[in-house]
């Protein structure tokens, strides 16, 4: 089943598909092709069922959700069904003034004033870009304190926006997963119950478990290229720390050979983000006749190039350091969050500059 139309007409065509005693046939999400062509990923109720449950018993409750993210990516998908699985609608942003406002309305509309028995808890879902901006509204972050969990996917959460949240008495969750997951599948580093997680021998995340995808509709060779064995090969880098949680490093071809010196754009690109004067940033790698590949820095803020580099130097190799810098008044987002890439690549093969 495909879904799309507006945001109401997808949360009714979701209340039906979960509906029934037989197993209706896969939803069909759309990814964001972030990095290149968008897949078609064919869920099974089964599938989006487990993530539902597994989630539940990892946050500790239930109860109902504010949509805060298009409906018909995967991220959107769980918020409807987890808050009608509940026995809530969700509570739609776009139908409100703001975030506040769109709190406020869960909380009149209940589950909050009825019987003990029927009582539930609040539940958002957000991109880091949200999360920082809500961060900076008095109001926003009343509201933020009013939700007993905060899942935070889409990218990366850097620790210093996990200190702000946390600070501000904002309970965070970092998620890490995709359409081929039903979404979130690791919580803080930890699969949730029934989902396996391994590290191949280049660091690539496998995951199994019953959350997987059945595969990519239309496209079979595709899908046995990355589902093998019971497994789902992501295209993400990752490693073990001390305490056997996972750290998503970025995806594997995120890995950046300039000069020959092998260069993680995610971890420059988190650097960036902890400098005082950075509001955004991003780090691609483009092709250069003398480099190979060169760094490219799209950030918002007023930062330079020579700021940038001396900045990233002072917590990794000098290698590692940007050399071109792209200011920006904003990154450019896809719909589902995360930073349009293409777009990015194209502001430099334009001619972009600092």
């Amino acid at each position: 089943m495909d879904i799309g139309g507006t945001t109401r007409e997808v949360v009714d065509s979701l209340r039906g598909w979960l509906a029934g005693a037989a197993e209706p046939e896969p939803l069909v999400v759309t990814t964001s092709g972030s990095t290149g062509r968008p897949k078609r990923v064919a869920l099974s109720r089964r599938a989006v069922l487990a993530s539902v449950h597994a989630t539940e018993r990892r946050l500790g409750s239930s109860g109902a959700w504010l949509l805060t993210l298009p409906a018909s990516y995967v991220a959107g998908v769980q918020v409807v069904c987890r808050s009608l699985v509940a026995g809530h609608d969700p509570v739609l942003l776009e139908e409100h003034d703001g975030f506040a406002a769109a709190t406020a309305e869960l909380v009149r509309r209940g589950p909050f004033a009825l019987g003990a028995a029927e009582r539930g808890d609040r539940f958002v879902s957000l991109v880091p870009t949200q999360l920082h901006r809500l961060l900076g509204d008095p109001d926003d972050v009343w509201a933020l304190r009013s939700y007993h969990t905060v899942l935070l996917g889409g990218g990366p959460l850097d620790p210093a926006l996990r200190d702000r949240a946390e600070t501000a008495g904002v309970r965070v969750v970092a998620t890490y997963g995709s359409a081929e997951t039903a979404g979130g599948c690791v919580y803080d580093g930890v699969p949730l119950d029934g989902v396996a997680l391994a590290l191949g021998r280049d660091g690539r995340v496998r995951l199994g478990g019953p959350t997987l995808f059945e595969g990519y509709d239309g496209d079979p060779d595709l899908t046995r290229e990355v589902l093998v064995d019971g497994w789902f090969l992501t295209s993400d880098a990752g490693r073990l720390d001390d305490d056997g949680r996972l750290e998503v490093l970025g995806r594997l071809d995120d890995v950046v050979v300039s000069g020959g010196v092998n260069v993680p754009a995610p971890a420059v690109a988190a650097r960036l983000r902890e400098h005082p004067d950075v509001v955004a940033a991003e780090v691609l790698g483009v092709p250069d006749e003398e480099w190979g590949h060169r760094l490219v820095a799209f950030v918002v803020g007023p930062l330079d190039l020579d700021a940038a580099r001396a900045w990233v130097a002072g917590a990794h190799p000098r290698a590692w350091a940007p050399r071109q810098l792209v200011g920006l008044d904003d990154l450019p987002m896809l719909a589902n969050g995360k930073p349009d890439r293409l777009r990015l690549r194209a502001l430099v093969e334009a001619g972009g500059s600092a």
